[in-house]
């Protein structure tokens, strides 16, 4: 039957099955894998595949309503990248909208000055990085191969990447310095992925940890959220599959951080599931933990208490009374939509945040607190969940691509707002040189190719 969703002459000769970032022969994965003799997902996982009864064309949806909802997240946050909330206030108001990026390029954020409304930082660049590996991945595997771990591969493209990249910049002719800052801005990005994945390619166990452990200073990142929501896509209503997957390959991770990145995917996967709500999310919070951090002794599970935290805030946050807020004597932004009370409970959850925040705002366990309280304060609802966090400030693209891809796959494409998505869309094609649409047709391509399979 022919698809009913954009790009489907793609989908025909697109045969990439990349649902699983697995390997398909046994020296492509380093022995240094942790994951390799644990919690491999093996081929009998993929007999056991379960058709969500969504059409082709109600999966594109949701798969490209996860990449571009994500993305309107990380454009509407990268103007205002690291600010802190009083400066986003006196800068712009309430920030419901998408606006200039005016800031000076880095290898983490935008690649130019002054771009338009609609561009991002790397958050959205490495979820379409994310596609093309997964693509890469199947190209490579061989038919009805052993399903094993991707993380030896998953190294080894990155450091291709990385590669390319130097390539490109001793090719740069010339002593103009535009150019040579543009293509010294690309290298540096994967810069300090490669020193991990390079190490872990060769089996050099050693130089792997000492390499982890100096990831970004040390610090506790949240590497692996920036990608991990594609994997949750690409394993859709499967939450625990989603889990498995972003924690193999969340090589970056320190931590709890590594459990963070697999509950992201499964939350993202959680989306995609026929009549998902919150009773969804939470079992997801709950009930999926393949590596068994609820049993970790003395702490238990950190990600989980972040969750019922979260929930804590927006409780308190919400049974504040109108006489409770009206002592609050604030001045709401004239270009705020919504009431008193919403923006006192607004401020009110701000306030509990910030006693919980850590040393630097790309903290995992920071990242992961936000997201779930904005879910729990918006009620799942895109708008006010990407407000809630933008103008919350902090590491506010990052946590907003990662909530905003959660209620991308939720709402759809269809639910997200016609100007964000068709802004984002259009500005990522023409400006960026990332095509969303046809990354939501390469992947949705891989789902339909693995159902095909086992049918």
């Amino acid at each position: 039957m022919a698809s009913t969703y954009p790009h489907s002459d793609r989908i025909g000769y697109c045969i990439i099955v990349a649902l699983l970032p697995f390997a398909c022969a046994e020296n492509d994965s380093p022995a240094i894998t942790p994951t390799d003799t644990n919690h491999s997902v093996a081929a009998h996982d993929e007999a056991n595949y379960q058709d969500l009864s969504l059409s082709d064309s109600v999966l594109y949806d949701k798969v490209l309503g996860s990449l571009v909802g994500s993305a309107i997240g990380d454009a509407m946050g990268a103007p205002t990248e690291m600010w802190t909330q009083g400066d986003i206030t006196d800068e712009y108001g309430h920030v419901d909208s998408l606006d200039l990026v005016l800031r000076e390029p880095s290898p983490e954020g935008p690649w130019n000055y002054n771009l338009p409304p609609g561009a991002g930082t790397d958050d959205t660049r490495w979820k379409s990085l994310m596609v093309e590996f997964m693509v890469e991945e199947h190209a490579q595997r061989a038919p009805n191969g052993p399903l094993l771990p991707g993380a030896g591969r998953f190294s080894k493209f990155i450091n291709g990447r990385y590669s390319a990249s130097v390539d490109d910049l001793k090719a740069t002719e010339g002593l103009d310095p535009e150019p040579l800052e543009d293509a010294m801005r690309r290298l540096t990005w994967l810069q300090e992925w490669a020193k991990v994945t390079r190490a872990y390619a060769a089996r050099d166990l050693d130089g792997y940890r000492n390499a982890l452990s100096r990831f970004y200073g040390g610090e506790m990142s949240c590497a692996g959220m920036l990608f991990s929501p594609v994997l949750g896509a690409a394993f859709p209503g499967r939450p625990e599959k989603a889990y498995r997957a972003a924690y193999d390959l969340a090589l970056f991770d320190l931590g709890y951080a590594r459990d963070i990145a697999g509950l992201t995917a499964a939350l993202t996967s959680a989306a995609f599931t026929p009549g998902a709500g919150p009773g969804t999310f939470v079992d997801v919070m709950r009930e999926v933990d393949p590596e068994g951090f609820f049993r970790s002794r003395l702490i238990g599970r950190i990600a989980y208490q972040q969750f019922r935290q979260a929930r804590s805030i927006v409780r308190t946050a919400r049974r504040l009374t109108q006489e409770e807020v009206r002592a609050m004597k604030f001045r709401m932004p004239d270009t705020y939509p919504y009431d008193s009370l919403t923006y006192g409970r607004m401020l009110k959850a701000y306030e509990l945040l910030d006693r919980a925040k850590q040393d630097v705002p790309f903290h995992a366990g920071e990242i992961h607190l936000i997201n779930l309280t904005a879910l729990l304060f918006s009620g799942y609802e895109f708008g006010p969940a990407m407000e809630f966090v933008i103008n919350y400030g902090r590491d506010n693209d990052t946590v907003a691509a990662v909530t905003g891809a959660i209620l991308g796959a939720l709402h759809g494409y269809g639910g997200l707002p016609v100007d964000q998505r068709e802004m984002v869309v259009r500005v990522n094609r023409e400006v960026l040189d990332i095509d969303l649409e046809a990354r939501a047709a390469d992947l949705t391509a891989a789902i339909l190719a693995r159902r095909n399979q086992v049918e």
